[in-house]
């Protein structure tokens, strides 16, 4: 099968509906609302639905810990995610206008078709300024969506969560729904073949396990020898656990090498 090929073997849910319902899961969270609050729709279009194959929960589970929440951040009650690289918000120090803002989130909730909604969350620097909850506000709401797509995907194709590896794929390799981050240099993906790229099993079960997997790949696409900047990100990767902190940190940093 190709790399961008849909198995034909999805399990119970055959139609594209249940993609799309991934990238719109989360929609409340975007507009500042709890799970309880938030109207069902979006520019009449169904949102905040629930994601089968319990593909959200072990999501979520590859970035916060179980158990009852609590807030880790006194100061920090909302949905914007604050940077690990400054401390400070990363939605009120990009100061996106509100028109852009609306813009931007239409244009993630609203298309009907999974692979554009796939590569708008995955270009989406709005999706960025938010976190995946408001008790870790380090996590990133955009990297939970894509590992949400990426483990529904899987899951639809008959594979069970031990099958999944993180594959380290080159930077214009993109693989419908399971690229879960695409830099410059390297792109990340989560699927059960490696098609001869560097991989680490992501384990038995879903908990937070990046830096596990991180340090377990089979070849690793940083210049840890001779680039001071990859020595520091590489040593900061291996000591982040949450999957969506982490993904968001690589990317945060990425840009600000690009842009120095």
């Amino acid at each position: 099968m190709g790399k961008n090929a849909t198995p034909s073997n999805f399990q119970g849910d055959g139609s594209q509906d249940v993609m799309v319902a991934a990238y719109r899961h989360d929609a409340h969270k975007l507009n500042g609302k709890t799970h309880d609050a938030a109207p069902d729709t979006f520019h009449g279009i169904s949102v905040n639905q629930t994601v089968p194959h319990g593909a959200d929960g072990n999501a979520a589970a590859l970035s916060r810990p179980t158990g009852k929440p609590e807030q880790t951040v006194d100061t920090h009650e909302t949905h914007h995610r604050l940077s690990l690289l400054t401390g400070e918000s990363y939605y009120h120090s990009k100061k996106f206008s509100r028109p852009r803002l609306s813009e931007a989130i239409t244009d993630l909730l609203t298309g009907s078709d999974p692979e554009t909604m796939h590569r708008a969350w995955l270009m989406s620097d709005v999706a960025s300024g938010f976190n995946e909850s408001i008790y870790y506000p380090y996590t990133s709401l955009k990297y939970h969506t894509l590992l949400v797509a990426a483990l529904l995907y899987n899951y639809r194709a008959g594979h069970e969560f031990a099958d999944l590896l993180l594959v380290v794929d080159d930077a214009e390799e993109i693989v419908s729904h399971r690229t879960v981050y695409a830099g410059d240099r390297f792109a990340l993906r989560i699927d059960e073949n490696t098609n001869g790229q560097p991989w680490a099993r992501l384990g038995s079960r879903p908990w937070r396990s990046w830096a596990s997997a991180w340090k377990r790949l089979t070849a690793h696409p940083l210049d840890v020898n001779h680039d001071k900047h990859d020595m520091m990100l590489d040593a900061n990767l291996r000591r982040i656990w949450s999957w969506s902190t982490a993904l968001q940190y690589l990317e945060d940093l990425e840009t600000r090498r690009a842009n120095a």
